[in-house]
């Protein structure tokens, strides 16, 4: 493993280092250079649930055949973790050699599509020029947004700024909101299907006009036309392989419904407590992460309504054997759920969230009776 690693960081160390040299003297392609949108196919690990895009560049006659990805991201910058959830972590732009590309995709068994550009040998070299002038330029590192700024939306801004307009826009589903057009990718992986619903806020809520995703850029070559004519070939298959959808006895929806049966059902004073603490400290980090997250697609997260910090309000006058507030939390809180369950019911995440509304509304209606004052009875 070590071996094939050094092997294709010295490629491309002599690859960018001849990019270097020959980049003043405007490397010419042939007539017979052709350049392609490459589209992989979906995996089972959490970066490649919805697929990649990366330009593919063939010149026989130069002996080049090489991608440009610009889905790179380094694990060993310094806070790593604390960036990627700030949203100032940056990607940058690598280029591989095809082989090597081809075979860690026939390795992970993901399907690979190709889309030859069916362009004009000028924008061709225009292209590649471009490509060539951002990986060795400041210009090769972008900071990373989950919809605006990826390695598919990355990939149609060169194409269209070398085609010199707006030439590549969405095809389908512009009906559709980002949240709706997410959810199917996460089959198999509920829990990552019911985080990703409960921390995105009211951005993936909107229409999803623009291209985000490869397989959005696939579908909406096959339609773009350019100067009169379709602007990409028919679509290619290198690799063919059928997605394996992952089984868990933990990771579906099984589990998690036992275990929200399993508070509503137990009826247990501690059980309750746990839960509503377990939901306040959530509703602590979403708001946290509200605030410290330059990502747009955390902002404005209306499900704190579900998981409201203030729970933890409620659970020290309960603590402190406070009835009187406690049921005055416990009826406010009630009604947030009431006014989110209203607002959720055409949302694509609707029925994803709807066991925990269930069991927060049998939780806190319990709370509510536990500590409201009783009427004296006056014989």
């Amino acid at each position: 493993m070590k071996k094939v690693l050094f092997k294709k960081t010295l490629f491309s160390l002599l690859l960018l280092l001849s990019f270097t040299i020959g980049f003043s003297q405007n490397i010419p392609l042939s007539k017979y250079a052709k350049i392609s949108v490459i589209t992989c196919g979906l995996g089972n690990e959490t970066y490649s649930y919805f697929g990649h895009t990366a330009i593919r560049v063939e010149d026989p006659i130069n002996n080049l055949d090489v991608v440009y990805n610009y889905g790179a991201f380094d694990f060993r910058t310094p806070n790593f973790v604390a960036k990627f959830a700030k949203g100032d972590l940056q990607y940058f732009v690598v280029v591989h050699s095809f082989p090597d590309f081809i075979n860690d995709y026939t390795y992970e068994k993901r399907s690979v599509f190709e889309q030859e550009l069916l362009i004009s040998p000028e924008l061709k070299q225009k292209l590649f020029d471009k490509l060539n002038a951002v990986l060795l330029s400041e210009e090769r590192y972008y900071t990373y947004k989950f919809i605006d700024k990826n390695c598919t939306s990355m990939v149609v801004d060169i194409i269209n700024s070398t085609l010199g307009g707006n030439i590549i826009v969405k095809k389908e589903d512009t009906d559709k909101t980002y949240r709706s057009v997410l959810f199917p990718y996460f089959k198999g992986h509920f829990y990552d299907q019911l985080g990703t619903s409960i921390i995105f806020g009211t951005k993936v809520d909107q229409l999803a006009t623009r291209i985000f995703l490869p397989f959005e850029l696939k579908n909406s070559l096959d339609e773009t036309t350019f100067q009169g004519h379709l602007l990409a070939g028919k679509s290619k298959t290198l690799l063919n392989f059928e997605k394996e959808t992952p089984t868990s006895w933990w990771n579906n929806i099984y589990t998690y419904l036992f275990i929200l049966g399993f508070v509503i059902v137990v009826h247990n004073k501690i059980v309750d407590k746990i839960y509503l603490l377990i939901l306040a400290l959530m509703g602590v980090f979403f708001v946290s992460v509200g605030f410290y997250s330059f990502h747009q697609e955390l902002a404005m997260n209306y499900n704190v309504l579900l998981f409201s910090p203030l729970l933890l309000i409620l659970l020290i006058f309960s603590i402190a054997k406070n009835k009187k507030w406690t049921y005055r939390f416990a009826v406010l809180h009630l009604l947030f759920l009431i006014v989110y369950s209203i607002f959720m019911i055409n949302k694509a995440h609707f029925l994803i969230v709807l066991p925990m509304i269930i069991t927060s509304g049998f939780v806190l209606v319990r709370v509510a009776i536990r500590n409201k004052k009783r009427i004296p009875i006056i014989i």
